[in-house]
């Protein structure tokens, strides 16, 4: 599973950090996306489907192996 956040897109709404605060945070500056990790355990997919679906800028993509 690989995890990608385009920033540019994102708008900072931290819908990401609510849902999974374990592989998302909010960047303290701009309040946009940062990923904590890009290869998250495969027990986290369901949340993470979630985070990817609610993200209001659609900034976030999920790639399953």
């Amino acid at each position: 599973m690989r995890l990608s956040a385009d920033r540019e897109r994102c708008v900072g709404a931290g819908q990401c950090v609510l849902t999974e605060d374990t592989v998302f945070g909010q960047d303290e500056t701009d309040g946009r996306v940062r990923l904590r990790t890009e290869t998250p355990d495969a027990e986290l997919a369901e949340n993470l489907r979630f985070a990817v679906t609610i993200c209001p800028a659609q900034a976030l993509e999920l790639t399953e192996d």
